[in-house]
């Protein structure tokens, strides 16, 4: 041991809370600290290799790349070793004494929220990893060292409590020792059976030998003898009709830290002037940690060995959901993420991996739609992203998409194609409407003269919808139109009422009073309700008005929509009637401004003058009762 001075030092304020979680309470799932450090381990080597392709004096002649755990049932201790890269002194203190993400506030709260026997979960999703030794540790002692100098080794130790002491420390190898001195209620983890099925079921495929001193009878003696654990074998060189579902499965938790099975497995190997292989998983529903942690990409090896963990030039931003691997004999070993990111090998091999993810899905939409279904409400947000940024696969995307529609029941989805075969021979365009819930717009009176024809109308409700569409623009030569926007044309609305001269005088009265709406006109989409709310031309939708004010910005006086009046309507023809006795009348104005408000709060936004419309029903409550 060094002479030099211990030194102890609190851990951040949000580790200390994180700690304080897992110190103190229950799990079911303990065992997937072991799957946590092994995987740190398998990064340490996955860093010290790659550093060594241009460095090969680091690696001190020791490059047996291996992981060895070694159960101490004397000292009730359980220690995980590797000859990885190592950590240096300041390394030790970032990496062990703080959470380096982003959303940690996020994740701990949500952490604290959970049910006991979810939380397991939680701390392997959200890459705690190191940290879940406490679940069955009251004490981890780290030794390391860089590569360099024996001197230059660190102990770090800690109880888990709030802080942790740090000195210097002679240790003769490179890499990393940490030793776990469990907990009374965690002494399973020291048997041998134990830890060889918990290295099967979730390090399986690390590719670095994981090995354990077993005692083993030869000849009538019992020796000890190194074994390895795992198969090692790197799954994706494996051809697919080899590998078994559970298999994937394994493999598809180690590298997600999903609890879940994969909605889709995708393993191919592609030849040519290109050669590389890819095993990619599409996650049967969104990841708990998908709205914290920092976008993923896919891990990129060359020729087995592991370059980036989190390449994300192999996929569009918009597959972000996608874990896996890709694998090209092609690509140089020493080449670094700047030149990688200008090689025009990389784009091919984008491409040709964006392709078979798309074709993936559109084949799991075709034979397991309720599966997809499952995945969709999820992730479709994800590809509606994707017909906004990638044209080259618009198509491809569209026919992905999924919606509810106004002939369906609520929670059913259909897709673009499936409208489009229903349609009647005589309806030309794919109508929809966009709002903040079905609940809300399958009310709407803009539908009623669509219901009356039985043409459907699709139901939109994310607000990515708003800029999804107009990106899309049109379905197999069909137009997507708005019901909520324009004036319908001959082809869907019927003839103009006989009297609709008789409102001319009335339209233009309204148009000058309500200053509130660009125009007042007769309606051809009304068949129920007096009035209705629509943009005219390229104006802003009455959603898109509310999602810009929940952005904090102001639609601006351009967004004022038109008026729509029912002329067979009963409160129409009265309010006309009225208006052709006695246009100064001041009820024409006052009733004309309630089947304004009235359109408003169907369309779902909300008045600005409520006491206004308060004072106008009342008077109308009144007269009626006062009449009856």
């Amino acid at each position: 041991m060094s002479e030099a001075v211990k030194s102890k030092m609190e851990f951040r304020t949000e580790l200390k809370q994180l700690l304080h979680l897992i110190t103190h309470s229950l799990y079911s799932h303990k065992e997937i600290f072991l799957r946590e450090l092994l995987s740190n381990a398998s990064d340490a080597i996955n860093k010290m290799r790659f550093d060594s392709l241009e460095n090969d004096d680091r690696l001190e002649g020791n490059k047996d790349w291996k992981i060895k755990i070694t159960a101490d049932k004397a000292a009730n201790t359980l220690t995980i070793s590797d000859n990885g890269t190592g950590m240096s002194r300041e390394a030790v203190i970032e990496n062990l004494g703080t959470i380096a993400r982003s959303g940690t506030r996020a994740f701990l709260d949500n952490l604290t929220k959970q049910e006991g026997s979810t939380r397991p979960d939680l701390i392997g999703q959200f890459g705690v990893g190191f940290y879940s030794a406490f679940m069955v540790a009251d004490k981890v002692t780290v030794l390391t060292r860089p590569p360099g100098s024996p001197e230059d080794g660190v102990r770090w130790e800690s109880d888990g409590q709030g802080e942790f002491s740090i000195e210097s420390w002679v240790k003769p190898t490179r890499g990393t020792d940490v030793t776990l001195h469990l907990k009374d209620d965690a002494k399973e983890f020291l048997d041998t059976w134990e830890l060889r099925s918990l290295v099967k079921r979730f390090s399986d495929f690390i590719e670095h030998p994981i090995v354990m001193d077993v005692e083993k009878k030869e000849d009538d003696q019992t020796v000890q003898v190194e074994e390895t654990l795992n198969s090692r074998k790197a799954i994706w060189l494996r051809s697919p009709s080899e590998i078994t579902p559970e298999e994937y499965n394994a493999f598809y938790q180690q590298i997600s830290e999903d609890s879940e099975a994969p909605a889709k497995v995708i393993h191919y190997t592609a030849e040519g002037r290109t050669e590389f292989k890819v095993l990619l998983f599409i996650p049967s529903r969104k990841p708990f940690s998908f709205e914290y942690e920092e976008p993923k990409g896919l891990k990129l090896y060359i020729q087995r060995v592991l370059i980036m963990e989190s390449c994300t030039e192999l996929l569009p931003v918009y597959l972000r959901f996608v874990r896996g691997i890709v694998d090209s004999s092609d690509l140089p070993l020493n080449i670094s993420r700047e030149i990688l990111q200008q090689n025009p090998l990389l784009e091919r091999i984008q491409k040709n991996v964006v392709r078979n993810v798309l074709e993936g899905l559109e084949a799991m939409k075709n034979t397991e739609f309720d599966k997809y279904v499952t995945f969709f409400k999820d992730l479709g947000v994800m590809l509606k992203d994707g017909i906004n940024r990638d044209f080259t696969n618009r198509d491809a995307l569209a026919n992905l998409l999924l919606f509810e529609s106004m002939n369906t029941e609520p929670g059913k989805l259909i897709s673009l194609e499936q409208y489009v075969e229903t349609m009647p021979a005589e309806q030309t365009d794919i109508w929809y409407l966009i709002g903040e819930s079905r609940e809300v717009i399958e009310k709407s009176p803009l539908l009623e003269l669509f219901r009356a024809k039985g043409w459907n109308v699709l139901l939109l409700t994310e607000p990515i919808d708003e800029f999804m569409i107009p990106s899309l623009g049109k379905f197999k030569d069909k137009k997507l139109s708005p019901v909520d926007r324009g004036d319908l044309d001959s082809s869907v609305t019927d003839a103009k009422p006989a009297n609709a001269e008789d409102f001319a005088g009335l339209l233009a009265f309204l148009k000058e009073k309500l200053t509130e709406v660009n125009d007042v006109r007769l309606s051809s989409r009304l068949k129920e309700s007096a009035s209705c709310l629509v943009a005219d031309g390229a104006a802003m939708s009455a959603h898109f008005e509310r999602l810009m004010r929940r952005m904090n910005r102001e639609p601006g006086a351009d967004s004022k929509r038109v008026l729509e009046l029912n002329a067979e309507h009963p409160a129409v023809l009265a309010l006309q009637t009225l208006y052709a006795r006695s246009a100064n009348d001041p009820r024409v104005e006052s009733n004309a401004r309630l089947l304004y408000e009235q359109a408003v709060i169907a369309e779902g936004s909300k008045l600005k003058d409520l006491a206004g419309f308060t004072r106008r029903i009342n008077e109308l409550m009144a007269k009626d009762l006062a009449n009856g």
